[in-house]
This record gives C-alpha cells, structure tokens and sequence, in this order.
C-alpha cells in the first residue's frame, strides 16, 4: 500500500493550528534534526533501523541540548553512538561565542544586583525563553574560579592599618531562614593604596570567628598592622590582641558617639555630640587628651553614665592619636568600611534570602574584586611622605588634665561625619 503523503499546503496549515506562533522555531528544530540524523546515517554506513552489510556503528540514544536562536530556545536531541561520540560542530560549538556572551552579561549583572526577575525579561527581549533562578544560579558559578583565587590570593608587603566590620545576611540552612555574620577586613598597604585583604562567612561575629578570621589573614601574609578599626564587636578586641600582639585597637568615633548618646536625653544629645566632637578637632596629641578631661568634667554634674563611659573609653578612643597627624581623619572611624558596607548592602539587597552561604561568598567576593582592582589603579588614600612619619606608636604619656573654668575653643568643621557613617574622604 502506498503511504498517503501530506501535501505541502495541508502540512504547514495544520503546523500553524498546532505551534501558532512558535511555528518557524518548531520548522528550525524540525531540520536541524532531519540534517543530524542524515549525518549520523552517514557515520554508521546505514539508516536508522536497517540492516546492511555495510553498518559499522550503531545508535545509542540521544542527549537533551538547548540551542539559543533568532527565534527562541531550541530543544535539541543530538544522537549518541554505540562507539565514539558524536557532535554537530557544523551546527554547535561546544561553548559558541553567543553563549559565551550570555553567561557574561548574566554573571555581571549579578554582581551589579539586578534582580533574577529583570535578568528573565531581559534575556526575553532577546528572543530566548526566560531564565530559571537554578540557571542563573549555574552561570554565575563560574564567577567561583575569579572569586576563590581573590579569596586565597597572598598578602604581601605590610599593612599598618586594618578596618575590619561585619555585615548581617539572611540565609536559607535546614529548612529555615537563619542571619549569618560577613566579616570583612580592608587595609592600606605599604604604597598608600586601600586593598581589600578577604571576608568570610560566620553563624556570629563572636570571639572564635574574629580569631579565625584573622589567622587566616596572617597565614596569607598579613604583617607589619600597627592599628586596627573597629567597632566594638563581641570578642574582636581579645582576638586581635591574640594574633596581632603590637597593635593598637581604635574604636570607631562615630559607633562610639552613638552609644554615648543613649545616655543621655534626646534634648541635650545635641550639646553632647557637639562637646565629643571638640575632642577630635584639637590640633595636637596633648590638646587632644586635655579636652577629653575637660569634656568629661563638664558631663559629669548633669550626665555622670556618659562621662563614666567617655572616660573608660579614652585610651581606645584616642588610640589614633599616638600616629602621624596627617592620618587622623582616615584612622579614628570606620567610615571608609562603612562607605564599603554601603556598596554592599546595594548589591545584596536585590537578592534578600540568600539560598546558601556559598551564594552570599560568590556575589560579596565578586563585589569586592572588583573594588579592590579599582583601588589598585586609584589615586592612594594616603600619602608616601605621611607614611614614611609612621612609627611603632609609644605608649601614651602621663598627662594632667588641664584646670580650665571654661572649655577649649570648638574647631568646628572636622568632626561633622559623626552624624553620618559615611566616608567622606
């Protein structure tokens, strides 16, 4: 019986009642299978399911290969053979260039925090089916290979001064939504630039975690620190003591001056931080010191917790001043990683739950990599002749409060960014 053939007319009518509007794309899959199965006919000297003498291979299945076209995703079943492999060069390359091109731009605007949502619909606007949140999880896997060699990379040279901050996630483990601690540590090295030394993912910014964090600093090369920046985290005074024995602890002015405020009525925090932020603006080491003694004697008849607490404060709050004065401004805050933090939290809010920590190392890292190279060609943040005054600090002197009936003169104008924790440098 002869086999009834459908004519041309009656085939692509009953193509567009049946695809619509994916017909062309369903016509490109339809000949590019035709053509590899005639490709592969020809590598096993027969068609597929005839016997002939002349066979010297066989078919063995097929293997699933999307294919990104003009007219959208193409689902591919490339043949497989019983011997050897078998591959459509004359139709794929094993990474085209166009794929290529695709990762990159989804992979960079993952780092640049663009939601998995807009990355959908702009891959869309291409002509290709929408991104899956596991895809785009997958490609921005190969950002694991550039983010791993920055995490591990060595530290050469030294480091006099280190800030170090930590930064609270969201992060999906065992089922639930958990908050895990990104501490980070940033420095300027020997030539005057800002380098970024590492992060890693912590359940706490506890005690253990700050002296790991740090040993694997020192294990990369981290030497010569004299200061380190901080706020008060838990534990991170005794474990840089611990590992970094000969450095000073600075503890951030502006952190500090939120805490001093709680104790003291909202209608003179005003006055307060106006008082503090005289001690900043004295123009030497022992005006400095003299002005916090006259600032805690004028506290303490009407806020006597505020002026216990600046006077236990002293020797890590005025720990800046035992350095180069031309240093002041960048060494007694942590504004310059507050302002780092800032960039940060613009990336990874987009992101909200983050579905693992390797996620959150893969998008942060990726994120600081790329500020660290930006650094590196910058203008430094401090200057070779200033760094050349930097000396081992010696201990404070023993100073006398000075009596004044009246309060050193305000040199308004240097301490206004204790309203704010940006960087203003």
């Amino acid at each position: 019986m002869a086999k009834a053939r459908m004519g041309l007319r009656e085939w692509i009518r009953k193509g567009v009642q049946e695809y619509g509007e994916d017909l062309l794309r369903e016509m490109v899959a339809l000949f590019a299978q035709a053509l590899m199965s005639l490709d592969v006919d020809e590598r096993c000297g027969a068609e597929y399911g005839s016997r002939s003498a002349g066979r010297v291979n066989r078919r063995n299945g097929y293997r699933r290969r999307e294919w990104e076209t003009r007219v959208g995703t193409v689902d591919l079943a490339i043949p497989k053979l019983r011997e050897g492999s078998y591959f459509p060069g004359w139709l794929l390359e094993p990474r085209r260039r166009a794929e290529r091109a695709l990762w990159s731009v989804v992979t960079e605007s993952y780092v640049l925090g663009v939601s998995t949502r807009r990355m959908e619909r702009l891959v869309q606007t291409l002509g290709l089916e929408g991104i899956s949140k596991s895809r785009v999880s997958e490609m921005s896997k190969s950002l694991d290979e550039t983010v791993g060699e920055f995490r591990e990379r060595p530290l050469t040279g030294e480091y006099p001064y280190v800030w170090m901050d930590a930064l609270v996630l969201k992060c999906r483990e065992g089922g639930r939504v958990v908050n895990v601690a990104v501490v980070l540590a940033i420095a300027v090295n020997e030539t005057g630039h800002r380098e970024i030394l590492g992060l890693e993912v912590v359940t706490s910014e506890d005690g253990a975690a700050w002296l790991g964090f740090l040993r694997g600093l020192i294990s990369r090369g981290l030497k010569g620190v004299r200061l380190v920046v901080s706020d008060a985290h838990p534990g991170l005074k005794d474990a840089i003591a611990a590992s970094l024995p000969g450095a000073s602890w600075q503890r951030c002015r502006t952190h500090f001056l939120v805490n001093l405020l709680t104790r003291v009525p909202k209608a003179a925090q005003h006055m307060v931080a106006t008082l503090v932020r005289s001690i900043f603006a004295q123009p030497d080491r022992e005006s400095v010191h003299a002005q916090l003694d006259q600032v805690v004697r004028q506290l303490e008849a009407r806020f006597p917790k505020a002026a216990a607490l600046l006077e236990e404060s002293r020797e890590e709050l005025l720990a800046f001043t035992a350095f180069p004065k031309a240093h002041w401004r960048q060494i007694w805050s942590n504004n310059p990683q507050e302002r780092l933090n800032k960039e940060i939290r613009r990336r990874t809010d987009v992101v909200g739950i983050f579905p693992n920590r390797d996620s959150i190392v893969r998008l942060v890292g990726a994120v600081l990599a790329e500020q660290n190279d930006e650094w590196a060609i910058t203008r430094r943040y401090l200057s070779l002749d200033s760094l050349s005054e930097l000396r081992a600090p010696d201990p404070p002197p023993e100073h006398k409060a000075l009596e004044l009936n009246v309060p050193l003169p305000l040199h308004q104008g240097t301490g206004s960014d204790l309203h704010t924790p940006l960087d203003r440098t």
